[in-house]
């Protein structure tokens, strides 16, 4: 009766099986990227990345860029003095997520540096201070409008607002790197700062007692924003001279958080202009 083999994967008694060498590994599983960390912020879009190069206020540490960005950014690299890392789009896609548009720019670089209510610089005499709102698209979005204002700073709380790097920065286009960021522990304690050197508050609220349009206005001013569906919060209201309300002629009586702060300094900044004329 003959034996049978024994099984293809099984080694034969006396025998070992012999073990194939591991593949080796070309590049870390992140590829050439830093991996997250508080002390890197990562930076990616046309704007976003042109105004870190040129804005002079964070360290930068990496650039990254596909064959086709390159050209479009080497000139202002060689300034800043980096040499771009030429990628592939798929290696920038597969670290920032299939949703993050980055135009085949990545750049690593340093947070901006913390700023305190004190180091506020005034030129138009507006800030804006946001109370708890966590969406990065919306902040983003209010960023850019700030900057577009001239606003003077954007005051958020240390708890309960997004990391500003990625998204958010993606969504300012380039604002970040020209409004000063001033990150507070309690945003009542400092409204009560501003008003202190003279500020008057204003809070915008749907539920508002009084238009915006027609409350009394004067620089340096604050305009406190509240989170979409919380509005302010109680210790805020109380701290603000007046809590006005965006007032709208169509069917719908409410706008997103960042289009209403788009309304609101378009007619702030027209009544403060006149009231100077």
């Amino acid at each position: 009766m003959s034996r049978r083999p024994p099984p293809k994967d099984r080694p034969r008694p006396g025998r070992e099986k012999p073990r194939s060498a591991p593949a080796a590994r070309t590049d870390s599983p992140r590829g050439p990227f830093r991996p997250p960390s508080p002390e890197v912020v990562t930076l990616y879009g046309a704007h976003s990345v042109r105004a870190a190069l040129t804005g002079g206020r964070r360290k930068l540490l990496a650039l990254y860029a596909t064959e086709t960005a390159l050209p479009r950014i080497a000139e202002l690299a060689r300034a800043a003095g980096l040499e771009p890392h030429l990628v592939d789009a798929r290696d920038l896609t597969r670290h920032l997520g299939e949703e993050a548009v980055h135009q085949g720019l990545l750049l690593e670089a340093r947070p901006l540096p913390e700023a305190d209510i004190a180091d506020i610089e005034a030129k138009s005499g507006i800030v804006l201070a946001l109370d708890q709102i966590t969406d990065p698209h919306n902040v983003g979005a209010i960023l850019r409008t700030a900057c577009a204002y001239g606003v003077d700073a954007l005051i958020v709380t240390e708890r309960h607002s997004p990391d500003f790097t990625g998204v958010l920065a993606k969504a300012a286009s380039g604002a970040l790197e020209h409004v000063t960021i001033v990150s507070v522990v309690n945003l009542a304690r400092a409204l009560d700062q501003l008003r202190d050197v003279g500020y008057s508050v204003i809070g915008l609220d749907s539920e508002g007692s009084e238009p915006i349009e027609t409350i009394p206005l004067s620089k340096p001013l604050a305009l406190v924003l509240g989170a979409e569906g919380k509005g302010l919060r109680r210790l805020t209201r109380e701290r603000c001279d007046f809590v006005a309300r965006l007032d709208l002629p169509g069917p719908i009586k409410s706008l997103n958080v960042s289009n209403a702060c788009a309304a609101t300094l378009t007619v702030v900044s027209l009544r403060l202009r006149a009231a100077q004329d």
